[in-house]
C-alpha cells in the first residue's frame, strides 16, 4: 500500500478528537511509518500577516491573506509550507505528487512576503505522524479513507468544505456514513 501523496479522509468515528473530520495529505509513507499535514484546521489564532510583516516592510495583500492551518499534534512549533509545484525553494522543495510540492525552509516565507513565492500555499504548525504499520492498522479498523489528492481540494475549496469534497471524489455521501463500522 503506497500512499504518499494521497489524501487520507476522517470517518465520522474517529476516535480522536484531534482529527475529528479532518483531511490529511500524505507526504511520506513507508515501511518506516506515515507523515501527513492537515488541510482543513485553521488555526484562527495565528495569522500569517504577522511573520511576513516581520521579514519584509511591505507584504503584499495576497500573501497577506494566507491562512495559517494546524497539520497535526507533533512537534507543533515547526512550520511546513504545502504548495503547487511550479515554486522550487532555493534550499529544498520536495515534490510529493501531481501539482504539490513541501517545502520546511524559512526562504519560502521570505519569498512569499515579496511576492515571489508560489501560486498556492498553505502554511502548517505541526504534522501527523505514524509509526511502523500504525497507519495500516488505523485504516483497516475504519479510521480513515483514502482518496487521491487534487490541487483544487487542498487549496482552493473553503476549509470547511474539504472533507465532504474529498468523500465525494470517492463516491460518498457524507450524510450517508456511519460512526460505527463492522465487518462482513
Amino acid at each position: 500500500m503506497e500512499l504518499t501523496g494521497k489524501l487520507l479522509v476522517a470517518m465520522p468515528g474517529m476516535g480522536d478528537p484531534r482529527f475529528a473530520h479532518s483531511v490529511i495529505y500524505l507526504s511520506a509513507h513507508s515501511e518506516q511509518g506515515a507523515m501527513g499535514l492537515m488541510v482543513n484546521k485553521p488555526a484562527p489564532e495565528l495569522r500569517l500577516s504577522d511573520v511576513l510583516d516581520q521579514l519584509v516592510d511591505d507584504t503584499p495583500p495576497q500573501a497577506k491573506s494566507l491562512a495559517v492551518h494546524f497539520g497535526g499534534p507533533v512537534e507543533t512549533g515547526r512550520g511546513f509550507v504545502l504548495h503547487s509545484d511550479e515554486y522550487r525553494s532555493a534550499l529544498e522543495t520536495l515534490r510529493v505528487g501531481d501539482g504539490i510540492a513541501l517545502t520546511a525552509t524559512r526562504d519560502i516565507l521570505e519569498d512569499i512576503a515579496t511576492g515571489k513565492g508560489p501560486e498556492r500555499a498553505q502554511l502548517m504548525l505541526g504534522y501527523a505522524g505514524w509509526g511502523p504499520g500504525q497507519l495500516e492498522g488505523e485504516i483497516a479498523q475504519n479510521g480513515w479513507l483514502t482518496c487521491e489528492a487534487s490541487p483544487e481540494v487542498i487549496f482552493d475549496l473553503p476549509d470547511a468544505e474539504k472533507w465532504a469534497a474529498a468523500l465525494k471524489t470517492l463516491g460518498i455521501d457524507p450524510l450517508g456514513l456511519s460512526a460505527s463500522a463492522g465487518h462482513a
